[in-house]
């Protein structure tokens, strides 16, 4: 099930990044603190009763030299698209503004649901400042205060009000849900037509061609699949088509729903941060992972030039150490028949579950081989290893101290794992618990 997106929205400095940090409670990063990984805090989870949302931070988007008015008219445009719930930020001290009143009626001509939170309202005195937003003729103010995090479990309880259940599509639990992600223009529809055989997916070299996400079920050599293509970015004016960030707001529900990522990267014009944010949220997400790289016809090479630009990969995504590398040409079809086997694969490891007296043997060899780090004299001591889940593979280490387990430890196992196991493509989740619990 994909989860809503909920998009905070308003005029500069109202608090807007306060209350998303307050949302998200304080986590901005993709994901975790690990070599490679770029950081983008336009984005981000949240939870509140039990229901996960994304939610987008308006107030991080970069808009650029435009007027401010034309910014703000611009990120409610972004947040009509993209979002399901709008929280319409204001600021309770300094009562409407004709800016406020300018953002106002965009959001109520986008007849999405809209949650009104009248923000740096820090103490019940100050009630009385609620009642001239009522002219604004979106609902109910609610009063909260972003820095001292008042109020903001009214403000949430309105907001997953408004959620639905999505009638999503159910398919079998052995068709494997591929979905392609990359920068704009990168080929990715490009790659699914070739992928397909047919024109089944609109073609074109102007970014943003592909407007939403859309499903393909097919079935080859016994094995039915479902590719999603993403849109890498909506042409929708100046703003879209100069700022590539956005894309990765196109990725996140197709990724949600997949058993494998494509990461697809442009062989001719090399990488860019954007094509490691993009990635950084298929890897955060636990998906199976394969990079693709794509126009590889058009690459002016020698016998070096595909070793040189895997190395490049690998020092760029880090993270993705994983990941399997496929060169190829949606255009010309080269090597395009290595893909499909490569998501069978990657997605048969992503599933795979170790046997538990296995799983021990192995690592009590690995404690012989490399023993356990100290702490002030303390040293780790591993009881027992256990596989809890798949999808990815997630493995709880019951030891007599959690904070024992360095960072470089439990790289140190990981790859004993890797070693042992056939886990190429997918991401491994170690964890470690207090034996009692």
């Amino acid at each position: 099930m994909t989860k809503p997106v909920v998009a905070i929205v308003g005029r500069p400095n109202v608090g807007k990044s306060t209350i998303f940090n307050r949302i998200v409670g304080e986590r901005v990063a993709i994901v975790e603190d690990m070599p490679g990984v770029t950081r983008d805090r336009i984005y981000s989870k949240g939870e509140w009763l039990n229901r996960e949302f994304n939610v987008i931070d308006t107030g991080g988007i970069e808009i650029g030299d435009e007027p401010l008015l034309t910014q703000m008219r611009a990120q409610a445009e972004l947040a009509i698209k993209e979002a399901d719930v709008i929280i319409f930020i204001v600021n309770g001290r300094e009562g409407i503004t004709a800016a406020d009143q300018e953002v106002a009626k965009l959001l109520f001509r986008s007849k999405k649901p809209i949650v009104l939170g009248v923000n740096k309202i820090d103490n019940p005195d100050m009630h009385d400042q609620l009642y001239e937003f009522y002219s604004l003729g979106i609902g109910n103010p609610i009063p909260i205060s972003g820095a001292h995090g008042l109020g903001l479990g009214d403000l949430l309880d309105e907001v997953i009000k408004h959620f639905k259940e999505e009638d999503e599509q159910e398919y079998d639990e052995e068709t494997i849900r591929i979905s392609l992600i990359g920068r704009p223009n990168v080929g990715k529809s490009s790659l699914v037509n070739a992928l397909l055989g047919e024109e089944r997916v609109i073609v074109s070299n102007i970014p943003g061609t592909t407007r939403d996400a859309v499903d393909t079920p097919f079935s080859r050599d016994g094995q039915d699949y479902v590719l999603i293509d993403t849109a890498g970015m909506r042409k929708r004016g100046k703003v879209y088509e100069s700022t590539e960030k956005y894309s990765v707001l196109r990725s996140l529900k197709a990724i949600e729903r997949s058993d494998v990522v494509l990461v697809v990267l442009d062989g001719e014009e090399g990488i860019i941060e954007q094509d490691k944010k993009i990635a950084g949220y298929a890897h955060e997400a636990g998906c199976a992972v394969i990079i693709v790289v794509n126009k590889w016809d058009a690459v002016e090479k020698d016998d070096k030039t595909m070793h040189q630009f895997e190395q490049k990969i690998r020092d760029h995504f880090q993270f993705l150490s994983y990941a399997p590398i496929l060169f190829l040409s949606a255009k010309t079809k080269q090597r395009l028949q290595h893909v499909l086997p490569t998501v069978k694969k990657v997605d048969e490891n992503h599933q795979l579950r170790v046997p538990t007296h296995v799983l021990n043997d192995l690592i009590m060899d690995s404690v012989a081989m490399n023993p356990t780090p100290t702490d002030h004299g303390r040293r780790l001591k591993i009881n027992y290893v256990t596989q809890v889940a798949v999808a990815p593979p997630t493995f709880v280490f019951f030891v007599n101290d959690p904070e024992l387990m360095h960072f470089s430890y439990a790289r140190f196992l990981e790859n004993r794992l890797r070693a042992t196991f056939e886990f190429e493509g997918t991401p491994i989740k170690i964890i470690a618990r207090k034996k009692n619990d």
